[in-house]
């Protein structure tokens, strides 16, 4: 399934974090959200991926969007990966590909020239109603955050 579109519902999804709560994404509701897949917590790109998001989170939140960051990790990993990087958002876990599933982040993918089923790095942001925005696909870890913030006009 490909990522989501932009005018799509975003599917509702409940997936527990990092500090051990369970997050609702219609629970979100009233607030812009930037989810993005990543393929593995403490992996060089994913973790420059990751630190960009940190680096701009002030920025993300004044313009009134909240961070999500989806892998397939234990919630252990994540609690370390956290705390290790003190990111200051929400990684989610989904081990079982529940979400990143359905939202176009999981499947065939190639890999060093082989094709492979894993993780596809993606971006979907959505607005106060939970309707998609803006997809981002076929990105690099790195300069992913830069590409977003142009995209959402957050660099002037």
């Amino acid at each position: 399934m490909p990522i989501l579109t932009p005018g799509q519902t975003a599917p509702d999804f409940t997936l527990p974090a990092a500090d051990g709560t369970t997050v609702t994404l219609s629970d979100l509701r009233g607030h812009k959200v930037i989810v993005y897949f990543y393929a593995e917590a403490g992996t060089l790109g994913c973790t420059r991926q990751a630190c960009d998001f940190r680096d701009s989170l002030a920025s993300f939140e004044a313009a009134g969007y909240r961070v999500l960051g989806i892998s397939p990790d234990s919630v252990e990993k994540l609690a370390r990966f956290t705390e290790k990087e003190q990111l200051g958002f929400t990684l989610l876990a989904d081990p079982e590909h529940t979400v990143m599933e359905p939202w176009g982040a999981w499947g065939l993918k190639k890999l060093y020239g082989r094709e492979v089923t894993g993780t596809i790095r993606g971006t979907v942001v959505l607005d106060e109603s939970g309707v998609v925005t803006h997809a981002l696909t076929n990105i690099k870890a790195t300069g992913h955050v830069g590409r977003l913030r142009k995209t959402l006009g957050l660099d002037a």
